[in-house]
């Protein structure tokens, strides 16, 4: 079978976010399992070189972007077995970063062509293409209403992720036809129309033939009002086509034992952890001392996060006697808070506002705790590496988090983290109380609770499996 992924991001390139991890590691495993997998991305301008040094040319052609004739060229490179395909245009991607533009609609929307427009011209016709988030959920609606009948496009079936509901790709009715080639008779279409404008992502959940999502809880939770985004009940009406499959991490680079960012490998809870962490505490300024629990926080720095929550008992949090560890950037607000909050606690407190990919492992490698109370999340990865890493997750049972970290039961001594279920503050307190008591008053149950969490499996290898049953069922499709 053959799949061809597309996307805005990928690792190893560049990535904003866990849709850049899953882009980049999910392939490896579905091609472990037979698939042959590609992937096809933007050819950004930020790319390190030592990725385009690999790159080589493979063909070009001419995009319509609306009335617009655009340059298409096509990079090709092979890394870990995955073959990765570039779209390049230096109009649209020789700008810094990837994302932001106030022709951000325009951008995409050439991308999307791009992806369709190029089966004629590499030697791949993928049985399935598999779109991610809004900025290809054109491909669905495009393959349906003006490449369905060509031979190459014929047959092909489409697979679309919602990453995160949060983000849709609103716009005026007026890029419709300018950039779609699409008549103005769409803009009333229910398909596309949103409130006066017109929606994406709201489209590509009626054209695509399947629609995933990242956990099965939040697959769940945004056919209801709260986390909805005003598409709760478009969710419903397609639930028939709406599978939630959970995220996986790749061991091979989320891994203690292997992880060449660390300051010491480690195998088990015991070994390697402390040493580990009082490192940390040195590079974080802070004093060095194994019995005083390190709590992370490695995320970016915004709403969605739960930091409203974090701010709001942060004076009770340092009346323990913890040290914090913060790393991240995101909204102002949140970034002056965490910088003040260094100055009056330079001993309790050390705030990376940045984001550092090697940093960020020697965190989760010698942090005790990892604070994750979102007011959403579709799945996660921060809290599947702190479990990998034996730094055990505090966190609010949403989306991922509940589908990932068990409760901890002091009765039963079972469970991998610490849960709460309630959007309020104190709530988040108390369970950050009671992760700080068990590690200070019960070092068995914090070993074995530890021991517990590193050996949850949050492999790509169960989920992989999912997805290959998705791509089977639509492929049984056309053979019908």
């Amino acid at each position: 079978m053959k799949v061809l992924f597309a996307a805005s991001e990928t690792i190893p390139f560049l990535k904003s976010g866990g849709l850049g991890d899953v882009v980049g590691t999910l392939p490896k495993s579905l091609k472990g399992l037979g698939l042959d997998v590609r992937v096809i991305i933007p050819k950004y301008v930020d790319i390190p070189d030592a990725y385009k040094q690999h790159f080589k040319y493979k063909t070009h052609f001419n995009v319509s972007v609306g009335w617009r004739n655009q340059y298409c060229g096509i990079d090709e490179c092979i890394i870990d077995g995955i073959t990765f395909y570039l779209v390049d245009n230096e109009y649209y991607y020789k700008r810094p970063g990837m994302y932001g533009y106030y022709d951000e609609a325009e951008r995409f929307a050439f991308f999307s062509r791009s992806v369709l427009e190029c089966l004629g011209h590499i030697d791949f016709k993928p049985d399935i293409i598999h779109c991610h988030d809004w900025q290809t959920a054109l491909i669905p609606v495009l393959l349906e209403e003006q490449y369905r009948l060509s031979e190459i496009h014929h047959d092909i079936r489409t697979v679309f992720t919602i990453h995160n509901l949060k983000y849709q790709g609103i716009y005026g009715q007026e890029v419709l036809e300018d950039l779609f080639g699409l008549s103005k008779d769409y803009a009333m279409n229910k398909k596309f129309e949103f409130y006066g404008d017109i929606n994406l992502l709201k489209a590509a959940l009626y054209y695509a033939d399947m629609v995933t999502t990242v956990s099965p809880t939040y697959a769940e939770e945004i056919q209801n009002v709260y986390y909805g985004e005003k598409l709760d009940g478009i969710l419903r009406d397609i639930n028939f086509k709406l599978k939630g499959i959970l995220n996986g991490i790749d061991y091979d680079i989320f891994s203690p034992e292997k992880d060449q960012h660390i300051f010491f490998n480690y195998t088990t809870a015991k070994s390697g952890k402390l040493e580990n962490k009082v490192k940390l505490q040195a590079i974080s300024g802070l004093p060095q001392n194994d019995q005083i629990p390190v709590i992370a926080i490695i995320s970016r720095l915004v709403e969605q996060k739960g930091f409203d929550l974090v701010l709001h008992v942060m004076q009770e949090i340092l009346n323990m006697d913890i040290q914090l560890v913060v790393l991240g950037v995101g909204d102002y607000k949140y970034e002056q808070f965490f910088k003040e909050l260094e100055q009056h606690y330079p001993k309790k407190v050390k705030a990376f506002i940045e984001f550092d990919i090697s940093l960020a492992q020697k965190i989760y490698a010698g942090a005790d705790m990892f604070l994750m109370p979102s007011l959403f999340e579709p799945c996660g990865l921060s809290q599947l590496i702190s479990l990998k890493y034996g730094t055990i997750p505090v966190v609010r049972g949403t989306g991922g988090l509940k589908d990932t970290v068990e409760p901890y039961n002091k009765f039963t001594n079972e469970g991998t983290g610490f849960v709460f279920n309630n959007y309020n503050a104190h709530e988040f307190l108390y369970a950050l109380e009671d992760a700080v008591e068990l590690y200070r008053n019960d070092e068995k149950a914090w070993q074995e609770l530890m021991k517990r969490a590193m050996n949850v499996d949050y492999s790509w290898n169960q989920s992989a499996g999912e997805y290959i049953a998705v791509y089977e069922s639509l492929r049984a499709d056309i053979c019908h």
